[in-house]
C-alpha cells in the first residue's frame, strides 16, 4: 500500500467541523496526524472538548489534540452558538472524553509537525485562522514545508453568511486571515458561496442519519438542533461548509471548476470588515494567491459524507 498523505486539521468543532473530521478519519488515502483547535463556533474550552470527543467516537484516540488561542488576535468576536448550540454539539449533554489535550500549544504543534512532514503535509483550516496566523508570525518559513494548504472561509462574490459581505470564519478574526493570505503564497479556498452551490437535501441527510451505525447515530444527535435551524432559516437544502472543504481536500480530483485569482481581506470597512475581496479582473497587479473552488462533483461529495457516517 502506498504511503498515506499526512493531514493536519485546524478546526473549531462545531457541528459541520464534526462531519468533516469524520470524513477525514474515514479516508484511506490520508492519515490525520493531529487536530489543532481554535475558538470560533463556540469558545475554546468547548471546541477542544468536542475535538477530543470526535476522536473517541471515531476510535482515533491516537490522534493528538492541541489547544490554541481562546481569542482573535485583536478584537473580540461573537461565536456561533445560536447555530451549533452553546456547547457546539447541539446541547445534548454528551459525556466528556476522558482524554485531555496535549500540553503543546496549537501554533507550536503546527510548526513542529510541518518540520516532521516537510514537503508532504496537507494543512486544512476549517475555522478562524488565528492558530495558523500565530504559527506564521513565529516562523514565516512555514509555507515552504506545506504541500497543500486549504481554507474553508470567505465569500468570494460578497454574499456573506455572518454579515452581508463576510463569511463567519474570516469575520471572526480578519487580522489573522489577512496574515495568512498575505504570507502563504498559495491557498486553496472553499468559500461559503461554494457551500451554497453544493447543498444537500434535508430529506437525503435524514435518511443517511437514520442508518444503524454508531457514527450516524452520533451525528444525528449532535446535528439535530442545527439541521432544524437550517431548515427553518435556509430551506430544503442543508449547507455543510466544512464537509465540502474536506471533500475537496481528500479528493481534489472531484473539483469540476476552479479559478485562480488574487484575494485579500478587508480590515477597516465600516460595513465590509472581514470581506474576502477577489480581484476577478486582475486589476491590482497582485499575484494569483488563491485557487477558488467553484464546482465539485456532488455525487462524489455526498458519497464521502455517507462513508463518514458508515452508510
Amino acid at each position: 500500500m502506498s504511503k498515506k498523505i499526512p493531514l493536519l486539521i485546524d478546526t473549531d468543532p462545531g457541528v459541520d467541523d464534526a462531519l468533516a473530521l469524520l470524513m477525514a478519519f474515514a479516508d484511506e488515502r490520508h492519515e490525520v496526524i493531529g487536530l489543532t483547535v481554535a475558538a470560533g463556533n463556540v469558545g475554546l474550552d468547548y471546541t477542544v472538548r468536542n475535538a477530543l470527543k470526535l476522536c473517541e467516537v471515531a476510535g482515533r484516540d491516537d490522534v493528538p489534540v492541541f489547544a490554541g488561542t481562546a481569542d482573535p488576535l485583536v478584537y473580540p468576536a461573537e461565536d456561533a452558538a445560536h447555530v451549533h448550540g452553546r456547547d457546539g454539539f447541539g446541547d445534548v449533554d454528551l459525556p466528556v472524553s476522558a482524554r485531555k489535550a496535549e500540553a503543546e500549544h496549537a501554533a507550536l504543534a503546527i510548526l513542529r509537525l510541518s518540520h516532521e512532514h516537510a514537503g508532504e503535509l496537507t494543512l486544512v483550516a476549517l475555522g478562524p485562522l488565528t492558530n495558523i496566523a500565530l504559527a506564521l508570525k513565529l516562523d514565516s518559513t512555514l509555507p515552504q514545508r506545506v504541500k497543500r494548504f486549504l481554507v474553508m472561509g470567505g465569500a468570494i462574490n460578497g454574499h456573506g453568511n455572518i454579515t452581508p459581505v463576510a463569511e463567519f470564519n474570516i469575520a471572526f478574526d480578519p487580522e489573522a486571515a489577512h496574515i495568512v493570505f498575505s504570507m502563504f503564497p498559495h491557498t486553496e479556498v472553499a468559500d461559503w458561496e461554494a457551500t451554497v452551490a453544493h447543498g444537500m437535501l434535508h430529506r437525503d441527510v435524514e435518511q443517511w442519519l437514520a442508518a444503524d451505525t454508531d457514527k450516524a447515530r452520533f451525528y444525528e444527535l449532535i446535528s439535530r438542533q442545527t439541521r432544524l435551524w437550517s431548515e427553518d432559516s435556509r430551506g430544503e437544502h442543508w449547507y455543510a461548509a466544512d464537509a465540502l472543504a474536506m471533500a475537496w481536500a481528500l479528493q481534489p480530483e472531484g473539483a469540476t471548476e476552479l479559478q485562480q485569482r488574487p484575494l485579500s481581506v478587508e480590515l477597516t470597512g465600516t460595513r465590509s470588515r472581514g470581506a474576502t475581496v477577489v480581484d476577478w479582473n486582475r486589476q491590482t497587479g497582485a499575484p494569483d494567491n488563491t485557487t477558488l473552488l467553484i464546482g465539485y462533483d456532488q455525487e462524489r461529495f455526498q458519497a464521502q459524507v455517507r462513508r463518514a457516517l458508515g452508510v
